[in-house]
C-alpha cells in the first residue's frame, strides 16, 4: 500500500477532500519523523514502537572483489510491531 492510496481510503471514509487527507497523513508522518529525530523513540499504542539503534563500525566485504571494507558507524531506526498488530497479522 502507498501513501497515495491510503489518502484516498482516508478521503473516502471520512468524506474529505483528497487534499486535505493529504496534509493529515503527511502531517502525521512530519511529527513521527520529528519526534523520532528529537526523542530517539516513539511509542504508538497498540501500533508499534519506532526507535533509533546505533549501530557500531565494522569491516564488511564487497561481494563484488572480495576486498574488504570499513562501514563506519551510523544510526538507524527500527520497528518493533505492538500486541495488536501483532495478533492481526497472525
Amino acid at each position: 500500500m502507498t501513501k497515495k492510496e491510503i489518502v484516498k481510503m482516508l478521503a473516502d471514509k471520512y468524506k474529505l477532500t483528497q487534499v486535505d487527507a493529504k496534509n493529515v497523513v503527511q502531517g502525521a508522518f512530519d511529527e513521527i519523523i520529528n519526534a523520532i529525530a528529537r526523542d530517539g523513540r516513539i511509542e504508538l499504542r497498540n501500533f508499534g514502537v519506532f526507535e533509533v539503534k546505533h549501530r557500531a563500525a565494522r569491516k564488511a566485504r564487497n561481494p563484488r572483489t572480495g576486498e574488504e571494507v570499513s562501514v563506519p558507524p551510523k544510526r538507524v531506526v527500527v520497528f518493533k510491531p505492538g500486541r495488536e498488530m501483532e495478533k492481526k497479522i497472525r
